[in-house]
């Protein structure tokens, strides 16, 4: 691989675009627009491309290049480190798809978590029941995310199921992926492998070839990837176990991911009302008038106050 200087040295070099298919230190590896595959090196004044982002690159030699511009991005996928900052992992998608089971049960607020992070990053949710075969035997708890499945729907956000052991299979998945950039999460159990499986069986060979490019591998149990669909989607798969956590937000943000408070914005009391028992909350009012899901209100209620100890 070329050194830094060699990098420096490069006058008058030929570019090109490619995506970055997957990022990792400071090198990654691309998809050209003839569809081959490249290792990259990423200059250390443009800082680390996403897993999805355009990027312009230089020739270094025959199977390497340099990023010279990270292009803009249409947004950034995000969840919260360890220590509740917000840590992007992946860049330009049109979807994130939400994989909830019946075992493991989700938490409580867990559904919501994620619809306030995905619509506050400006990026469409789409809920994905799985393991559809255990709803009958497994049931739903009263107040759980799987008990609401109609309420989402009602709320026009899509919700499909699935299972990867019978009907209804995964047929539901196709029309949804197609000609999209998505990304699937969910707590560990629901089922994301068995999923990606199924939607690509060259998901191994597809790795493979990554991991060819640059002969180091990809570190496939740690690293988000972007994989090509047959159906002209791609699908980015970002694995390992993680429960799904908010980053430090502010109450307006959080309340933007409620769409249904949307009608009450500006018609509270208070400029800075934060819809949490203060007097005249035209939210509260809107609760008590059955406009607003009660569950739904405090489900906001719970993570205001989760937000408020960060």
């Amino acid at each position: 691989m070329a050194s830094t200087g060699t990098i420096a040295r490069m006058t008058n070099a030929a570019t090109d675009e490619g995506l970055v298919l997957v990022s990792y230190g400071n090198r990654g590896v691309i998809e050209l627009p003839d569809g081959s595959q490249a290792g990259c090196q990423y200059r250390r004044s443009l800082g680390r491309p996403y897993c999805g982002d355009h990027v312009r690159v230089e020739r270094v030699d025959e199977q390497t290049f340099v990023v010279t511009e990270i292009l803009p991005r249409q947004n950034e996928f995000a969840r919260a480190d360890n220590r509740g900052r917000k840590q992007v992992i992946a860049a330009n998608l049109d979807q994130v798809l939400i994989v909830i089971a019946p075992e493991p049960a989700p938490s409580l607020d867990l559904v919501e978590r994620y619809l306030v992070a995905i619509l506050s990053l400006g990026i469409q949710p789409v809920i994905i029941l799985n393991k559809a075969e255990l709803m009958c035997s497994a049931g739903a708890p009263d107040d759980g995310p799987l008990s609401h499945l109609d309420d989402y729907r009602k709320m026009s956000y899509p919700v499909l199921t699935t299972s990867c052991k019978g009907p209804p299979g995964i047929s539901t998945l196709a029309p949804v992926l197609d000609q999209k950039t998505s990304i699937l999460v969910g707590q560990s159990g629901v089922g994301k492998s068995s999923l990606i499986n199924a939607i690509m069986p060259d998901h191994d060979l597809q790795t493979g070839a990554l991991s060819r490019v640059t002969g180091k591998g990809t570190h496939t149990t740690t690293t988000t990837i972007l994989y090509q669909l047959s159906s002209g989607g791609k699908l980015i798969d970002s694995p390992g176990v993680w429960e799904y956590g908010l980053w430090d937000m502010s109450q307006q943000d959080l309340a933007t991911g409620f769409v249904e408070f949307e009608p009450c914005m500006g018609h509270c009391k208070f400029n800075d009302c934060q819809h949490a028992g203060e007097p005249d909350c035209a939210v509260r009012a809107a609760v008590e008038l059955g406009e607003i899901r009660a569950w739904r209100y405090e489900s906001y209620l719970r993570l205001l106050e989760q937000q408020s100890r960060t």
